[in-house]
């Protein structure tokens, strides 16, 4: 999998100009090292507080105490980036992280494994990275988005890469956290603290042009709050993009309780439907962007989108296991190649000016039905999931019709010649560029 995502690079590149070549290549190292950080680091502190402690209820507010910062990141990830530039908050968040995860470490190695200390130092550790971490991809967002631009025409195969890394250091995350955990802690985070230091080195600054950004977070946001809502094809974008996160947060939360009591299956068996589903999702994706390429986006988006809806609706209506981990793969694949679109034209919707405080307000938009899928999960009886299902899925279809017949009528918003407007600034912000 991984010589295909460099094959895919390597294809991608060629047909690039040479600075966009090294952009890319850079920007793609910078964004494996923090993606496989962050995901082995969201995996293993959990599963650090279980084995260390054997409580699962600490183990629930370790995810929560990982969780909970992240919101607050998004809020002001972006109006740092639009302030401080995306290299220099990429740089300074994963180099704060593996001093903190060093420090960690050595903390760890001089406790007792199984003390009250030890455990609230871990709960610590994973709060603080998992802020440093959503800041950081909130930079390298901006970064990506910044090479999607100087692609070109080839934005989508940039895309195509940079949600194979993500997905990719998803399902390498977890086998890499449990490998390391065989080590013991302190092998775990020295590990991971070279990962984000590998990022951090692979970090090129920027020009030395000053930015002056919003004087604070909240005008910031208003600023992304007021972009997003002047671009209609934006706002029919995140709309299609919260209603498909919203089926797939309520198939993920709702695929233990489905597979163990309706279907009788393990444990096990749910790890394996959707580490399959991921890897039928990076193939998805590598296929993307040859469609892309003799389709066009739109009708390789609106394909996607029927594909996810349709599959939504036969996972809630899934006889047996195999059928419904098939209807998850497929699901899972149209979700993919649909990822890719909609990414690319966020990449290209968005003034490069402004971009980080409006990719802000859109994660957060976006992030929403996440904890609202854990909720509605939570409250129903196991009975009533499919019936969740099903409206979801019958939600998702309202919502990607509506937003694809928007998203054709505003076309000439997001084509290569393209000007996006940005709103009047309560400060001054200067036209310096992200670049890594």
């Amino acid at each position: 999998m991984a010589a295909r995502r460099f094959a895919v690079l390597a294809d991608t590149a060629a047909a690039m100009s040479p600075d966009t070549r090294f952009l890319c290549a850079r920007s793609t190292l910078m964004r494996a090292s923090d993606a496989l950080a962050t995901s082995t680091t969201t995996y293993a502190i959990p599963l650090l507080v279980l084995t260390t402690t054997g409580s699962t209820a600490l183990t629930g507010v370790a995810f929560l105490l990982e969780w909970a910062p992240r919101l607050a990141a998004f809020t002001i990830g972006g109006p740092l980036v639009d302030r401080y530039r995306a290299d220099r908050v990429f740089r300074a968040s994963t180099t704060c992280r593996a001093v903190l995860l060093a420090a960690a470490a050595l903390t760890l190695a001089l406790l007792p494994s199984s003390s009250t200390a030890a455990t609230t130092a871990v709960m610590v550790v994973g709060a603080f990275s998992g802020l440093l971490a959503q800041a950081s991809f909130v930079a390298v967002e901006t970064i990506g988005a910044e090479v999607s631009r100087a692609a070109g025409g080839q934005a989508h195969r940039v895309q195509s890469v940079q949600i194979g890394i993500d997905q990719g250091a998803l399902l390498v995350g977890p086998l890499l956290g449990g490998l390391l955990l065989l080590g013991g802690p302190s092998c775990l985070l020295v590990t991971i603290a070279v990962l984000s230091l590998a990022a951090a080195a692979a970090t090129k600054a920027a020009p030395t042009a000053q930015r002056t950004g919003p004087a604070t977070v909240l005008t910031s946001l208003r600023i992304g709050w007021r972009t997003m809502r002047g671009i209609p094809a934006l706002v029919w974008l995140v709309t299609g993009l919260i209603a498909s996160n919203l089926a797939v947060a309520v198939a993920q939360a709702s695929s233990p309780i489905t597979v163990l009591h309706d279907f009788e299956g393990s444990s096990l068996a749910v790890g394996i439907v959707w580490s399959a589903a991921g890897v039928v999702s990076l193939a998805a994706v590598a296929a993307s962007r040859r469609l892309v390429d003799h389709h066009g986006l739109w009708p390789v988006g609106a394909a996607a989108a029927a594909t996810a809806c349709v599959a939504c609706f036969a996972i809630a209506l899934a006889p047996g296991l195999v059928t419904y981990a098939a209807a998850v793969g497929v699901m899972m694949a149209g979700e993919g190649a649909l990822t890719v679109v909609l990414r690319t034209l966020r990449a290209r919707l968005i003034p490069a000016e402004v971009f980080g405080s409006t990719l802000s307000v859109t994660i957060v938009l976006i992030v929403i039905p996440m904890p609202l899928a854990g909720a509605l999960v939570a409250v129903l009886p196991p009975t009533g999931l499919p019936a969740l299902l099903l409206t979801c899925s019958a939600l998702q279809g309202i919502a990607m019709a509506l937003t694809f017949r928007g998203l054709r009528r505003h076309r000439a918003s997001y084509s290569l010649t393209a000007t996006r407007p940005v709103p009047e600034l309560t400060a001054p912000v200067l036209d310096a560029r992200n670049v890594a």
